[in-house]
């Protein structure tokens, strides 16, 4: 049996041959290399092939289908195909001349933006007809003027494309789909048909085109589509048929080798997006050559411009994931408290186009009550956008904060950029923690479940100045981490307590470079250690069980951020946690003052708080989302992915 081999083949073996004495073979057929043990490579297909694209329905949609449209004209420019067609439903319609002509125009002015030759298909609401005097054929003579003849073809290389019209009506005039009468297609347009099928006959590739699916039969009852089709698989070259309408994607072929294709729409009305089901924007791109047809499907907003994606165009997108927007007044929760009131919201547009910011209020405890569920805003360029939200929440089960589901989306010249979903908790505040609760607490401790589980406070929460200033923590560790987070606000900037292998290590950011103090011995997993990093001025120290294990002499001014300060993590530039302590973290502390000056001291088992206490965490109680902060600031952390309190052990 003899093996397939790729056209070329024995010039491309030449070819290495002679490249292994230091020449290339010079043929412009082959594939030239000074290589001479590498694998044959095939030559690229040389035969003729040409694409084109076809739009889906365009209406029964709210206005931004236009700006769908808008999109797909962008995106088919940068595939540069040979010609563009239509399936239908150009125009909203439904109406009478006065109000259906600046439709035409609008729908016209956008498609003429195409670099190629584009063609109309008509559907029923491009010729539908509603109002007072209504005319014969109802919009026929509007759409034949203004937009091209009902059916007819054309040629293109070997090709032949063929429109058909699926609203002729009945005998009465009467034009819809809800009658057999009214799905079936008129004897003279058959007559035609079979005349063009038989001019077409030289073509290798026919394709057709209409606004109703006709052949699908439980839709559209008494239809002759049987005619049709034995009218189009007589010649053999018909490929497929291409229709809308339904707004969804449907295959129904092939049928005696014809595919039959529904499309999806371009800016019409779904009743959901999702790709996988058949409900999305969309156009098919269909890909012609000698002997073979092949079809895909693209999402409207999935082809971009790569020249697009320069640097500012990157910088842009990096400005836009780290946005944090500004909270309002937060929410007041006590032990008793059901909390009523309003949320606000305030998104800056940090770069120089416009963004799309949409808030949902509808996946999180439905304990709570927000209205409106959703809401959206286009930013311009260094505006604001504002977000308010009424709140109430029926006091059962355990209360968790609000999340509002944010997406945001930044317009390019030609592109659409959709950011990944952001989930951002409401800011809550705890009121009536009287003494009383804060004593005969049970003896508990936050486990952190997995590297991006953390306890969360917001930056404005701990307003640490220049200066001294110390940060504590009593850590268990369940294995030995590369690097962890104990307390922290590092990123290029700010200060943090960590582990790196294990070895305990504290830095500053001061004066534009990190000042590390680092111990030189890991601490031992299924042990509790005290941790405390200390900044004077002069120095930075870090002290294990009231030990002094490191220290650098360092000076200067702190860098700050507007992370948050993260419990058993690190924030990355974004304020995400990510690194995170595999264990227990308790008895939290960062104090404005240096509160240990020499080699040793001994750790308090339990932290009370004073007039230098910023933050204080026993992490023992909780109330609903949030572990209390004890010091006079209150600045409580929420929690952030899978951690909670466990008796300590």
């Amino acid at each position: 049996m003899k093996s397939a081999r790729p056209a070329g083949f024995l010039l491309l073996v030449t070819a290495v041959v002679l490249a292994a004495n230091g020449r290339v073979w010079a043929d412009p057929g082959g594939v030239q290399t000074s290589r001479p043990n590498a694998r044959v490579l095939p030559l690229p297909k040389g035969d003729d092939v040409f694409h084109f694209v076809i739009y889906g329905d365009r209406t029964g949609a709210a206005p931004g289908g236009i700006a769908v449209l808008k999109q797909a004209v962008r995106e088919t420019n940068l595939l540069d195909p040979d010609l563009v067609m239509t399936v239908g439903d150009l125009v909203q319609g439904y109406n009478a001349t006065a109000e259906w002509l600046p439709e035409m125009r609008e729908f016209r002015s956008i498609m003429d933006g195409l670099r190629m030759p584009w063609y109309p298909v008509a559907g029923n609401h491009d010729i539908y007809w509603r109002g007072p005097d209504r005319p014969a054929g109802q919009h026929e003579q509007n759409y034949e003027k203004y937009f091209g003849p009902l059916w007819y073809w054309f040629r293109h290389k070997n090709a032949a494309f063929i429109v058909l019209y699926s609203d002729e009506g009945d005998a009465k005039g009467r034009k819809g789909w809800r009658s057999p009468e009214q799905n079936r297609m008129s004897a003279t347009q058959l007559a035609w048909l079979k005349s063009t099928l038989e001019k077409t006959r030289d073509a290798e590739h026919v394709f057709v085109f209409l606004h109703h699916p006709r052949w699908i039969q439980d839709r559209y009852v008494g239809a002759n589509w049987d005619a049709v089709h034995a009218l189009l698989k007589t010649p053999g070259n018909v490929r497929a048929v291409f229709a809308g309408h339904i707004h969804r994607q449907r295959s129904d072929g092939p049928r005696d080798g014809i595919e039959y294709l529904t499309l999806a729409v371009v800016g019409g009305r779904l009743p959901f997006s999702a790709p996988g089901t058949g409900w999305l924007n969309q156009f098919n791109v269909v890909t012609v050559r000698k002997g073979r047809v092949s079809y895909a499907s693209l999402p409207v907003g999935a082809v971009y411009d790569p020249k697009e994606l320069n640097e500012e165009h990157r910088e842009e997108l990096g400005l836009l994931m780290a946005m944090q927007p500004e909270h309002g007044a937060p929410i007041d929760v006590t032990p008793k408290l059901t909390p009523v009131g309003e949320y606000r919201l305030v998104f800056s547009n940090p770069t120089k186009r416009p963004i799309e910011v949409t808030l949902d209020t509808s996946e999180f405890d439905r304990a709570w009550w927000l209205t409106p569920a959703h809401e959206h805003a286009t930013i311009a360029p260094g505006e604001k956008g504002e977000f308010r939200f009424r709140y109430a929440r029926i006091p059962r089960g355990e209360m968790r904060p609000p999340v509002f589901a944010v997406d945001v989306a930044y317009l390019a010249k030609t592109q659409r950029v959709e950011l990944p979903t952001r989930h951002l908790p409401a800011h809550i505040r705890v009121r009536g923690l009287d003494a009383a609760w804060w004593s005969g607490a049970p003896d508990q401790a936050l486990r952190i479940e997995d590297d991006r589980s953390a306890l969360r406070v917001p930056s404005g929460a701990l307003a640490l100045p220049d200066g001294p200033f110390t940060v504590e923590a009593r850590v268990k560790l369940t294995e030995i981490p590369k690097r962890a987070g104990v307390v922290s606000k590092a990123e290029r900037s700010g200060f943090g307590l960590f582990l790196y292998d294990g070895k305990p290590s504290f830095e500053v950011h001061l004066d534009g470079k990190y000042v590390r103090a680092k111990a030189k011995q890991p601490i031992a997993p299924g042990h509790w250690h005290s941790l405390a990093g200390v900044f004077d001025g002069k120095e930075v120290r870090i002290y294990l069980d009231g030990e002094l294990v490191g220290k650098r002499a360092g000076s200067g001014k702190r860098t700050r951020n507007p992370l948050p300060v993260y419990v058993g993590a690190d924030p990355d530039k974004r304020g995400a946690a990510n690194s995170g302590l595999p264990g227990w973290i308790d008895e939290v502390r960062i104090s404005n003052v240096a509160r240990y000056e020499g080699k040793s001291y001994s750790p308090a088992p339990r932290f009370v708080p004073d007039e230098a206490t910023l933050l204080l965490l026993h992490l023992n109680r909780r109330v609903g989302p949030l572990y209390p902060d004890h010091s006079s600031r209150r600045g409580h952390a929420v929690s952030s992915g899978k951690v909670g309190l466990q008796p300590v052990k």
